[in-house]
């Protein structure tokens, strides 16, 4: 699948002599070839990045404003000062372009035009920063200056709500503007090698990201592995900056090709001024989390990982959250245990709860309950096949869904669970008794995966790592997770391996910050349902 969710047919390498449009969309992808059309159409080429900033400053504005006549709405108090109530509020709306401009030092408007994930998760920190210095800076501006006195409590109401709104507004804005055409983002990927294919097919899963895959440039690709689709080698990397231009090329990404190290750097010099983002798959990826930042030693670019270590007062505060959530989770959404029971009693016979062994913190093994969502089967195990169906073994004879589940350890058709069953998992539902793991300090609100005892072998040696509880990562003093790093990154869709690495990363690169972050982007995960199963 392209990435706005077309097939795409065969495409053939490019030849030399290539040079109009109408040439051009014939070798490539369906999505392509219509963004080509569209904007061959046009007198000036809108990107991804004139669309968002402009639909994020709209969404800015719009929050504002309502921010400002809600709070004057619930704060009804005289306005005090040279200014009579309606002129504070021309006063506010004055100072617009102020808030524009700060939102801008803040990076609020790029971000979505250079990075493929960005989200409005990853910006509340930003808006918050945003929204609290400007707030400060109006209210203290206008006692200062005697135009107004804005009452504090007025001030606080406009603060909390500017944060909601601004926030609310800017996921709705990049809502839409992901519906669009203009969104979508060609990209070429430097390296058909196995890391390049990895991405390539990452990217087609994901079409929220809006990129769109035109091609490979290698001379040396590997073997095409399977969940390509029609992607196709455009040529070596000598050809990148015809391929750019003619192919309308927004983003280069760079991974691990075979060239020389002194001819990719000419390949990516020659397409710098040529309006492109360029993106490096990191060395070492694998253990390269979102925690790692960027320095400089004497100018050399260093990529820099804190070191692997939790303080106490951090699992503390960790532990405080989980205690909090887990309380009020498990109180304001008591009717819906008391609903669920009652779908999964009706839905089939056998207990309500469902347990399963699973290994925890330092190694020690406890019981994680999930509402069942499979038939009972004869010897009483919830993993039953439904009367007259196959069983697991026997399901798995077929080659298809045998590489399906050791690559995922998951069937998206899997017959043994029920009606009821495949509702809740798409939902997350099945997942609401663990809340009572979280208050007996089995599990965490994020944290790596909990993982079996069939898996625990496995995630040694995807690791490449000793996970034996007296020496491994488990003694990192982090518990297993309700959710975590890989939930966010494709849920059951995500192949075992990537499970393991994305679980690898979040250790080496865990903090509170990260933990929050996770939470936030799992809200939209759960609202969108994709890759449940």
């Amino acid at each position: 699948m392209s990435a706005a969710g077309q097939t795409t047919p065969a495409a053939a390498p490019l030849e030399a002599g290539l040079a109009t449009y109408d040439e051009v969309a014939a070798t490539v992808n369906e999505t392509t070839a219509e963004i080509l059309r569209r904007r061959r159409r046009t007198a000036v080429v809108r990107r991804r990045g004139w669309l968002v900033r402009r639909m994020l400053l709209v969404a800015d504005l719009v929050g504002l404003v309502c921010a400002i006549q809600l709070s004057e709405w619930l704060v009804d108090v005289d306005a005090t000062g040279a200014l009579g109530r309606h002129a504070e509020i021309l006063l506010f709306l004055a100072t617009l372009p102020a808030w524009v401009f700060v939102a801008r030092l803040y990076g609020l408007y790029e971000r979505d035009e250079e990075h493929t994930d960005h989200s409005t998760a990853d910006e509340l920190v930003g808006v918050f920063h945003m929204v609290t210095v400007c707030t400060a800076a109006f209210g203290v501006g206008a006692w200062l200056t005697g135009a107004a006195r804005p009452h504090p409590v007025k001030l606080i109401v406009f603060w909390a709500c500017a944060i909601a709104f601004i926030s609310l507004g800017r996921a709705a804005a990049r809502a839409i503007a992901r519906r669009r055409m203009t969104y979508l983002q060609n990209a070429v990927i430097i390296g058909a090698g196995e890391v390049g294919q990895l991405y390539a097919k990452k990217l087609l899963h994901h079409p929220e990201y809006g990129i769109n895959i035109v091609g490979f440039v290698d001379r040396q690709p590997k073997e095409k592995q399977s969940g390509l689709g029609e992607l196709t080698l455009l040529g070596g990397p000598e050809r990148l900056p015809a391929i750019v231009r003619l192919l309308d090329v927004e983003r280069v990404i760079v991974a691990f090709s075979n060239e020389s190290h002194e001819e990719l750097l000419e390949v990516l010099a020659s397409v710098r001024n040529l309006d492109v983002q360029v993106d490096i798959v990191p060395r070492l990826f694998e253990i390269v989390g979102p925690g790692a930042a960027v320095h400089a030693l004497e100018g050399l670019p260093v990529l820099g990982l804190r070191p692997a270590r939790v303080r106490r007062s951090s699992l503390l505060l960790k532990r405080a959250l989980d205690v909090g959530v887990a309380v009020l989770v498990l109180t304001l959404l008591a009717p819906v245990f008391v609903l669920v029971s009652v779908l999964v009693l009706l839905s089939s016979r056998g207990p309500i709860i469902y347990s399963d062994e699973r290994i925890g913190r330092d190694g020690r093994f406890f019981r994680a309950f999930k509402f069942r969502t499979m038939y009972v089967s004869d010897d009483g195990g919830a993993d039953g096949a439904r009367p007259g169906r196959e069983t697991l073994d026997q399901i798995l004879l077929a080659p298809a869904a045998r590489e399906e589940f050791d690559r995922t350890r998951k069937l998206a058709d899997d017959p043994r669970i029920t009606p009821v069953g495949r509702l809740l998992r798409r939902t997350s539902l099945d997942e609401l008794p663990q809340f009572v793991n979280v208050l007996r300090g089995d599990v965490s609100l994020v944290g790596p995966r909990p993982i079996t005892r069939f898996e625990f072998e496995r995630y040694g040696e995807a690791t490449r790592t000793d996970w034996r509880p007296e020496t491994g990562y488990w003694n990192f003093s982090l518990r297993p997770g309700l959710t975590g790093y890989w939930q966010i990154n494709g849920r059951s869709s995500t192949e075992y391996a990537d499970r393991v690495r994305l679980d690898t990363a979040y250790l080496t690169n865990w903090s509170l910050g990260l933990d929050l972050l996770i939470l936030a982007k799992t809200l939209r995960v759960l609202a969108t349902g994709k890759g449940a199963f």
